[in-house]
């Protein structure tokens, strides 16, 4: 049951989580440039965990799992009026060694053998931040993969030699739909685009061991039931420009069942004069790049009727809500900027509803 808050929708920044990973990095700098000389590594940063602290507004210091509950339609939008679990998890991930080869279940096997993990499956994507000179992921099986010869590429430690290898430069998208397995390499930096799910299934490791020394766990069997080594879906996309009056803006990246992801530049002042209508959902602003403000505006409350107008501060690194009944009405940048918008899709995918 969603409770009533009665005020207007307004903008708010969600504060990440830092999560350490044996991969991780010692420094996050340039998006979190006091984060430096870290240890333990610091892998990730999630951007949008229902444990995140909400940093102003009527939220403020609530879980954005807690407000989530208490959001009306003009937050979250109509469409996700009923949804009961906060749907897209955003991340930053900074890999200073290769992660575990691995893939991700569908949403119908995890409903039916990943219950207790939330049930929920894993189609992703990633957006290159930043890579060094010689980046390289993998994602996806070369063609003519089967069962058999991945179980003896395990066997003699060849299994990178069955994927395809991309190279990793600043702006490429990689779409990963659940079934696909994939890995990331060092010298680049991802923002990721999710399901709100943490199921993964580890193929192979590179003979790693956690901090108490032993293995960590591989999921072959589990692997195996949900690879998909008949599909040539996914991989790098191409993205198709973004325009305002004939002027490329920016790109639109993936627009999938489950979430759609832009980015959005601009160098100088944007003034707009926009009424904001109701939208069928809130998205994610990610600033990936810049610092500056953003003018907005809200539908009136359904309560008080009344709107708010405001402005926010942001800078690179940052995540923001902007709910579904809000709309920007200037953009006054300090710097270039560059964000990424991510929004979910149709809520028939998202359980709970």
């Amino acid at each position: 049951m969603v409770n009533t808050v009665p005020v207007s929708p307004e903008p708010f920044r969600i504060e990440p989580v830092f999560s350490e990973r044996l991969w991780g990095s010692h420094s996050l700098a340039p998006l979190f440039p006091e984060m430096r000389d870290l240890h333990p590594l610091i892998g990730e940063a999630w951007l949008t965990g229902v444990d995140c602290r909400i940093a102003n507004g009527p939220f403020t210091e609530q879980t954005l799992g807690q407000a989530w509950k208490e959001m009306t339609s003009a937050w979250r939008g109509a469409e996700f009026a009923g949804v009961a679990d906060f749907p897209l998890l955003l991340k930053f991930i900074f890999p200073a060694d290769k992660l575990s080869i691995q893939v991700h279940p569908d949403d119908t096997y995890a409903a039916a053998h990943e219950a207790a993990a939330g049930g929920r499956g894993k189609t992703e994507m990633w957006y290159v931040v930043s890579a060094e000179p010689g980046a390289r992921l993998l994602a996806g099986l070369k063609p003519g993969a089967s069962k058999e010869k991945l179980l003896a590429a395990l066997a003699d430690h060849t299994l990178e030699d069955l994927l395809q290898s991309h190279g990793a430069h600043a702006g490429d998208t990689f779409f990963i739909p659940a079934g696909m397995p994939h890995t990331i390499g060092p010298q680049m930096v991802i923002c990721e685009v999710q399901e709100y799910s943490d199921l993964t299934y580890r193929i192979y490791d590179y003979d790693r061991c956690d901090g108490n020394g032993k293995p960590r766990e591989l999921h072959v069997r589990k692997a195996l039931d949900v690879m998909n080594f008949n599909s040539d879906a996914g991989g790098k996309v191409a993205p198709r420009p973004l325009l305002i009056r004939k002027k490329k803006v920016g790109e639109f990246l993936v627009d999938c069942p489950y979430f759609s992801a832009s980015t959005f530049e601009f160098g100088q002042r944007i003034h707009m004069r926009m009424i904001p209508k109701p939208s069928e959902r809130f998205s994610l602003w990610v600033f990936l790049e810049g610092e500056g403000g953003i003018g907005w505006s809200s539908t009136p409350c359904e309560v008080t009727g009344k709107s708010l107008v405001g402005q926010f501060s942001y800078k690179q690194g940052e995540c923001w809500f902007i709910p579904a009944q809000c709309g920007s009405r200037g953009y006054y940048p300090n710097s270039k900027t560059r964000l990424l918008v991510a929004s979910p899709s149709n809520p028939k995918h998202e359980l709970g509803k």
